[in-house]
């Protein structure tokens, strides 16, 4: 869906529920938006966020992953002389989450010696790596875990998790020194099903506008002033 961060979800623009959120964290000292196209730049400035620069065409392809893009933001701050110890990336495709998130997320990692947070999302059981198999060459199956026999019960599966996307919070020198936005420590923060979706598809759209309506209609959703 080509632009479609200031396309219109449920009368606003997709960029908008993210930088509410990030706004009304209480642990984040700045909001930058990282983008090289001047009418997203002008609905960020609209919606609070800073936007003080455009991403260079090199970090603007479709397939660009988003670490350079992270920390071209970092060095044009750092160039400035401002600095900061951890960098908090919030994607516009990922519109439910909450500045109780963002900040649960920060504080997680305040609180510990991890080198990252992200939001993670319980596996259901049935895809549980202790009964999921990979197929070899020969179209033999192999438990994912390399274990020779799969765990019998339900029950007795160990709890399982995947990375969510909608907040990464990374220190600074794993980002910028280790390439990295996980490192070698990494801690989750869970999240319901309810606050979850990533918008990469129409039908990923029309099930934010579901759950996005449902949080709204029971006050689930941040909301700050217009600008």
């Amino acid at each position: 869906m080509p632009r479609k961060n200031i396309k219109l979800l449920c009368g606003r623009p997709l960029l908008a529920y993210t930088a509410e959120a990030a706004l009304s964290s209480r642990l984040i000292s700045r909001v930058i938006l990282s983008t090289e196209d001047e009418e997203i730049a002008q609905v960020g400035r609209q919606f609070g966020v800073e936007v003080p620069f455009l991403r260079p065409p090199e970090l603007a392809r479709d397939e660009t992953p988003m670490l350079p893009v992270a920390q071209h933001a970092v060095r044009f701050l750092e160039e400035r002389d401002d600095h900061f110890d951890a960098v908090c990336l919030l994607q516009p495709t990922n519109p439910l989450r909450s500045a109780e998130d963002i900040d649960a997320c920060i504080q997680l990692l305040e609180n510990s010696q991890a080198d990252a947070v992200v939001t993670t999302l319980a596996v259901p059981a049935e895809h549980n790596p202790h009964w999921v198999y990979f197929q070899d060459a020969q179209g033999l199956l192999c438990l994912s875990t390399g274990e020779s026999a799969p765990i019998p019960r339900r029950q007795d599966l160990p709890t399982a998790v995947h990375r969510e996307g909608s907040v990464y919070v990374t220190r600074r020198e794993t980002l910028m020194e280790k390439n990295s936005f996980y490192g070698e420590r990494l801690l989750g923060h869970e999240l319901s099903p309810e606050r979850s979706v990533n918008i990469d598809t129409p039908n990923d759209w029309q099930r934010a506008e579901r759950l996005l309506s449902q949080l709204t209609s029971n006050g689930g959703q941040n909301r700050r002033g217009d600008n």
